[in-house]
Parts: C-alpha cells; structure tokens; sequence
C-alpha cells in the first residue's frame, strides 16, 4: 500500500511524441513534489521517445486496449469491482446506461466502463486520492467512472478535438461532475462556458462545490452546477530554446518549415498552394514538412501535381534533437491551420511557441487561440484561414523584409517569455491541484519563485 497520496492521471496513450506537453507537465508537477500514477489507455506507437520522458518518475498502469483482446482482465475487474464497491458500482453503472443515447460505437462505451473498473480497483492501493484526465472525450470518461466508482473527485483538461468534434451535451455532462477543468486557451475557456450555458445543469453535482480559484483570466461566476474552467497554456521548455543569433540575415534559396501531424485542421494544403505561388514568382526555397498522418499520400500527390517534388521533403516524425535542429536553418515557420469539416481544430500549437523561441518568424491563420500567442506584426504574421494567396505574400515579406523579421523576431522572444514558459505556468497548475485537496511533498530544490523564474 502507497502512504503518499497520488494524483492519478489518466492519458489516452503514453508517452506520445505528438504529446510533448503532456509529459512536461508530468515531469514539471513532479519536480513541484506531487506523486502521479500514469493510467495509459493503450501503449506507445512510436518506435522512440523524447529524452524528458525518461526523467519522469511516475509509475504506468495500461489499461486493456482492445474490448476483445482484454475481454479477461476487463471482465474480471469488472466483476471485482461490482462486488467491493456494490452501492458505487450500482450507482455508476446506472449513471453508464443513461448515457447510451449518445454514444457512437456500443463496444468502445462499453470498454470505458470496463476500463473505469481497472483504474478503480486500483485507487486503494496506489493511494490515489484525486484523478485527472488529459482530453475531454474518451479519458475523461473513463475518469469520471472511475472517480464515482472510487468516490474520489476528478478534473479534466481540455485541449482542441476533444472539446469540438464530441456533441457538447457530452462536454456539458463532464463539467457538471468535475470538480475542476483547466483548457490551453481562452478560446476555448470561452466555448467550454458556452456550453454550459446552452445545457443548463439539472442540480448541482454530488461533491466538491468548491469555490473557483482566480487564473488571471476574467473572473466569472461558474453556471449552476458546472466546475470553473481554468485556462493555462501548455508553455514549452524555454532551457531547450534559444533564439540565434543570425535570425535576421536570409540566404537562397530560403528555408521553409512547418513541423504538424498530417491531418486536415492543419491546412498542409493551402500551405502547398502558397508555396506554388512562390515558385510561379521565381522566389527560390526549400520547404520541409515534419510529421506523419493520414494525408501524406494526398500531399505527395499535390507536391507532383505542382512540380515541387525538387523542392519539397517529408521527413516524418523526427526526434527532438533533429527537430530542433531543422529550427536552426529556418528562415520562416509556416503553419496554415483550420477548422476542419468535424469541427476540430487546434488551440495553440506549440510548434509555433518553440519556433519563435529559436528566432524563427512565424505565419499563422487567426484561427482558434492562435491570435493569443501570435499578434500581427509584432510578434508573427497572421492571414486568414484557407487563403494561399495571403499566406504566399506573408511568407515572401519575412524572407526579403529585414526589418519586419528584426521587429518579429524580438517581439515573438519577449511574447513567449512572457506568457508561455512551462516553469511558470506549470505553478499556476500545481496551485489550482493544491488548492481543490490534491497534496503535495515541499519540493527541497528551490522555492516556488525561483522554481517558476528558473
């Protein structure tokens, strides 16, 4: 039996290289004297990991991934659990059946109960006294039966897809149990309030009617019923970079890059287009895409289509240290993002926080919670969405504009120093856990201020 009380937190797969910020926050709640017990919904699917996820000290349950492959251990923690938690399991299981009219596939609505099982024959054990999920769909299903079969309290953070492409009475339904939500954007902090104004909550949740801890975003008072909503930003590790010192001076044929999962809210294709654009001026370049996804097929098709092939690398995914140095040799950072046809769409990228970090100028679309790292003309350039045409004309002016990228290059440094180092939003988070009963060890490197300044 664990004797220090566990955050336990429950992630779709760990670790994932898409999911950096992730396990940053792991490693940084750690350092903050916090105990986690990592709940993995399915193992890792990449053949590496970034080095900071081999610091991290949390121990992993995974989950049963597959309803038939885990059938046996789903069923016997299932069982188990019916008979050491009869009244909860019979109150959870019943709260589970009401929620079958808005499920989309039965065995998956299935598996997350019997997930919730495993994770909360665990919690007595494993000392785990508060859960949190990471994306508002299938984890945080699986954390709020667990925490009412456990009855202990539950938090979620939500990030961009998992807010946007589930049916918002889904999302309102979380927020009336939750004792807390934290999301990366106020664009999002905003849609998540929408919601629970559009699905006023029937009563109040059964526990934890705590009141809501100040963020620095404008105060409101929560709807009856539902958690407050906190907003953080993800932030990224500022140690790991550094803006370079010959960031102002560009040389043909200039060097392109976006870093992205291949998928569609990421708008690859107009980047294309605007890169044909380019080549039609006579404007030499090389442009290399980071990242797989479903779409490869489909933008190595437009980059034969368009005659780039000479001029275009897909590199897949790299490691941090080959990442990093591809942001060295840019001239500009490219990232074209949209809504997608499902209504998903990104929050802030941390792509664009890392290359402005490191110098590199950056064009973006006013989309989502990109306008709140990314202001036009002082710290990056902004175009509206789906427009080849702008995001050409955009890109053209950082490479031949000397002035402009010194103006964009020092106000991208300041922005991100100011309002996306991890150190120091990763206190505001500690503090919200603190502050709702998850206890912490006093961290014996340094004092909170010179911990968030470091």
């Amino acid at each position: 039996m664990h004797n220090t009380p566990t955050l336990g937190m429950i992630l779709k797969g760990y670790p994932r290289i898409s999911e950096t910020f992730i396990s940053n926050e792991i490693k940084l709640l750690e350092e903050q004297g916090f105990t986690i017990h990592i709940f993995s919904m399915r193992k890792p699917r990449e053949k590496f990991s970034h080095k900071s996820v081999k610091s991290i000290h949390a121990t992993v349950t995974y989950l049963p991934e597959y309803l038939s492959l885990g059938f046996p251990r789903l069923l016997w923690h299932t069982l188990l659990c019916a008979l050491l938690h009869t009244t909860t399991f019979c109150n959870t299981f019943k709260f589970f059946l009401s929620r079958f009219s808005g499920t989309n596939k039965v065995h998956t609505w299935i598996k997350h109960f019997m997930q919730a099982c495993v994770v909360a024959n665990n919690i007595e054990s494993k000392n785990i006294t508060h859960l949190h999920s990471h994306f508002a769909h299938t984890p945080t299903s699986v954390a709020m039966y667990a925490a009412k079969l456990a009855v202990i309290p539950f938090s979620f953070t939500a990030h961009a897809k998992d807010i946007y492409t589930q049916h918002p009475k889904r999302v309102a339904e979380k927020m009336q149990q939750a004792l807390f939500a934290v999301t990366c954007t106020k664009y999002n902090k905003l849609a998540l309030e929408t919601i629970a104004r559009s699905f006023p909550a029937p009563k109040a949740p059964p526990h934890y009617a705590l009141p809501p801890i100040e963020d620095g975003s404008p105060i409101r008072t929560p709807q009856p019923g539902y958690c407050p909503v906190h907003t953080i930003y993800h932030g990224i590790d500022l140690s790991l970079f550094s803006t370079r010192q010959n960031g102002l001076t560009t040389h043909t044929p200039y060097s392109i890059l976006t870093v992205a999962r291949l998928v569609e809210k990421k708008g690859l294709d107009t980047i294309l287009d605007s890169l044909r654009l380019l080549f039609l001026r006579n404007i030499p370049f090389r442009y290399t895409l980071i990242g797989e996804g479903p779409l490869l097929g489909k933008l190595e098709e437009i980059v034969y289509k368009y005659g780039l092939t000479d001029f275009v690398r897909f590199t897949g995914t790299l490691p941090h240290e080959d990442v990093l140095r591809h942001y060295r040799k840019a001239d500009v950072f490219l990232l074209g993002c949209t809504t997608a046809q499902d209504g998903d769409r990104d929050g802030i990228p941390n792509v664009l926080a890392e290359a402005m970090a490191m110098g590199v100028p950056v064009v973006a679309t006013r989309v989502s919670g990109i306008p709140e790292l990314v202001e036009h003309n002082k710290s990056g350039l902004l175009v509206p969405c789906n427009n080849a045409e702008e995001l050409a004309k955009a890109t053209e002016c950082l490479l031949t504009d000397e002035a402009l990228r010194q103006t964009i290059i020092s106000g991208a440094e300041r922005k991100v120093h100011k309002v996306f180092n991890n150190r120091q939003l990763i206190v505001q988070l500690g503090n919200i856990f603190e502050e709702n009963g998850v206890t912490r060890e006093e961290a014996d490197t340094m004092s909170e201020m010179e911990w968030s300044s470091s």
